[in-house]
């Protein structure tokens, strides 16, 4: 199945503004919801929905979920950030949590 494939049959995240991640040492990254990173938002919120956080059994399943974007992942280190979070996860086993926020009615955001 290929990334376009899989991104058809998730639930829509145009609702969401940002989803912030924190790692286990208190780090923290951010998935935006821009051009680019759409396909992102989908896959994280559907892996935290699922799962609850970001453990080494939802950064495989997110692996399988990016299709061929994560045999470039692996091929070319740093041009994908979202998979690579993913790939280091599966490699050193730290979980992250992470936090969908919502656009606000007035165009700001709203933490859910």
């Amino acid at each position: 199945m290929s990334f376009a494939e899989v991104l058809a049959g998730l639930p829509a995240a145009d609702d969401l503004a940002v989803i912030e991640l924190t790692g286990p040492d208190g780090e923290t990254a951010r998935v935006e919801n821009k051009p680019r990173s759409q396909g992102s938002m989908k896959v994280y919120r559907y892996l935290l929905e699922k799962f609850g956080k970001l453990d080494r059994a939802a950064a495989e399943a997110g692996l399988i979920m990016y299709a061929e974007h994560s045999l470039d992942a692996r091929a070319h280190p740093g041009t994908h950030p979202n998979i690579d979070r993913l790939l280091a996860i599966i490699a050193d086993g730290r979980a992250w949590t992470g936090r969908c926020v919502t656009q606000g009615r007035d165009g700001g955001a709203a933490a859910r």
